[in-house]
């Protein structure tokens, strides 16, 4: 594939959706075409799967992540790849480590189970690059403000756990994570972006500009 697969992560409030707008309208100015996605919603029924996730009633952990995995495997399949076989970048607001934070960290599932599933649910394709957009919790609660999703209202003690492997998962993975402090201002993160992404284009013609986790999925019998 000749693409560039760009995913940002964060907690809530951490100001993904700033930045990734930031970086898209940068790489349009630059000649770049670019698909701007996010996840749970970014198809007709992903739509769908998100109103249930973040504005339904009660939804049960294991369902929970189910539920993120199929929203993820039609992403993939549908929207991501194809962008990407079309050489095109794309930028998506989460990706799966959000499902091991959210659901396998927070939710006290088995944290190796739910990044098998969507491993497997993508077919083992994961993004060049990682954002980590990390701000504390009280911090990203109080930029949520009032009016906030099921998730969004799930505590500070979830929130609090989410951060924590969140930070855990880029410190395990350097090579495709970069920690941005998220209380900086915004054109200085936007800056650091900038300079992650150009130094990644700058020798595109010597590098895989996307990434395959090849290994077969180990904790479930799928």
């Amino acid at each position: 594939m000749s693409g560039l697969f760009i995913s940002f992560e964060g907690g809530d409030g951490s100001g993904k959706s700033t930045q990734v707008q930031r970086l898209v309208a940068w790489l349009e100015a630059e000649g770049y075409s670019v698909v701007v996605t996010r996840e749970p919603g970014g198809t007709e029924l992903g739509g769908h799967i998100r109103h249930l996730l973040l504005h339904g009633g009660e939804v049960s952990p294991r369902a929970e992540a189910l539920l993120y995995a199929a929203d993820r495997a039609h992403h993939m399949e549908t929207k991501i790849l194809p962008a990407l076989e079309r050489g095109e970048i794309v930028i998506t607001d989460r990706f799966l480590d959000s499902s091991v934070a959210y659901q396998g960290a927070a939710r006290s599932l088995d944290k190796q189970e739910v990044r098998d599933l969507s491993l497997w649910a993508v077919d083992g394709h994961m993004p060049a690059i990682t954002f980590l957009l990390d701000v504390p919790v009280e911090v990203g609660r109080e930029r949520v403000g009032a009016e906030q999703d099921r998730l969004e209202a799930a505590g500070i003690e979830f929130h609090q756990r989410v951060r924590e492997e969140f930070c855990q998962l880029a410190q395990a993975d350097p090579q495709r994570w970069h920690t941005i402090d998220a209380t900086a201002t915004i054109p200085a993160i936007e800056q650091e972006i900038r300079a992650v992404v150009q130094k990644r284009l700058a020798t595109a013609h010597s590098i895989d500009l996307t990434r395959r986790v090849v290994e077969a999925p180990g904790s479930l019998d799928l």
